[in-house]
């Protein structure tokens, strides 16, 4: 297993705080996008990213290189933060800080395809945590079912199980929108 990150991350060990902003600007983007789409709020996002850099710092002179990569090891940090942020919520709310920037030159289509980003957004956040952890991690992330399955913790056919019952739920909520929507549609987009 190669580590991108295994150099840098044993520089940060040495105590090089330049080897820190490398790796968060490296992979800054990635997690917030990761958490924004498992909180549905931005600011939280950036929290949760924050605490997961803060992590990198403090557990990087006892990094073990080739346990993990250091990408894997972050987006498990970052879940477990989220779901401990979602445990801690009263109430779920699914529609905060979802709105959809969509270039399209018509106000309608604009309108539309907002109106149908939102739906499948408020679907995601429907999902319980593992199966909407997967399908982030999979589909919005694009790693691997190996890369997903050492992030949540679980075997790769435990991933593969959890992805197909999230798109079985996905499916099932969003009939109606996009009867022929085939993996998850246009919902990439941020």
């Amino acid at each position: 297993m190669h580590d991108p990150d295994a150099d840098l991350i044993q520089r940060a060990g040495k105590g090089e705080a330049r080897a820190v902003e490398l790796i968060v600007q490296r992979h800054a983007e990635r997690l917030i996008r990761l958490s924004r789409r498992m909180l549905g709020d931005g600011a939280e996002a950036e929290d949760v990213a924050q605490e997961v850099f803060l992590r990198v710092w403090r557990e990087a002179p006892n990094w073990r290189p080739g346990e993990a990569k250091l990408q894997t090891w972050m987006h498990r940090v970052a879940l477990n933060l989220c779901y401990d942020r979602l445990r801690r919520r009263e109430t779920p709310d699914a529609e905060a800080g979802l709105a959809v920037a969509d270039p399209a030159p018509s106000p309608g289509d604009v309108w539309l395809e907002a109106q149908r980003a939102e739906r499948v957004r408020s679907a995601l956040a429907r999902l319980p945590e593992r199966q909407r952890a997967a399908i982030v991690l999979c589909h919005f992330e694009e790693v691997s079912n190996i890369e997903a399955a050492s992030a949540l913790g679980v075997s790769v056919d435990a991933v593969e199980s959890l992805l197909a019952r999230a798109r079985r739920a996905l499916k099932t909520m969003l009939a109606d929108v996009a009867p022929d929507m085939g993996e998850l549609g246009d919902v990439r987009r941020e």
